[in-house]
């Protein structure tokens, strides 16, 4: 039990004293950053299904 307390502590003293936190500007562009990057992919990903399905829907139809 004394070890589990002490690595608490001891992260708790990391987080307060040793991370170094980013400020509120660079937290908001990285946050705008990640979210038009997975729009970005999210749209690719749909770009790709949409012609995935063209495609096996002509192959399929051409086999009917």
């Amino acid at each position: 039990m004394e070890r589990l307390r002490l690595a608490i502590i001891e992260s708790y003293n990391e987080l307060i004293n040793k991370v170094t936190w980013p400020s509120w500007g660079n937290l908001q562009s990285s946050t705008i950053a990640v979210v038009v990057a997975s729009i970005i992919f999210a749209l690719v990903i749909a770009g790709l299904d949409f012609i995935s399905k063209g495609v096996l829907t002509f192959i399929y139809d051409i086999n009917s």
